[in-house]
């Protein structure tokens, strides 16, 4: 494989990675917090509903494990790739 097919494998799987986290995190945030709200009222947790849980606390945990998702995920493939800072 040359540089350059190497170099766009590499660009590839690092957007692609971006934009899996990116939908799971619309979903998530706007998806179950705003516009499936309605749907997820009757599910309760921790005295609330599914829904406000989401929007206040959820989206945010889901986000910090996509964080660190990211960065664990990005350090498998500049290994692969060989691009790593070792």
């Amino acid at each position: 494989m040359s540089a350059n097919e190497d170099s766009n494998a590499y660009w590839s799987a690092n957007v692609r990675l971006i934009l899996i986290s990116l939908v799971i995190w619309a979903l998530v945030s706007f998806g179950f917090g705003i516009i499936l709200r309605p749907l997820l009222s009757g599910i309760s947790v921790g005295g609330t509903d599914l829904g406000f849980w989401f929007a206040q606390q959820g989206s945010i945990l889901v986000f910090l494990a996509l964080i660190f998702f990211y960065a664990w995920r990005m350090n498998q493939l500049d290994k692969e790739h060989g691009v790593d800072e070792e």
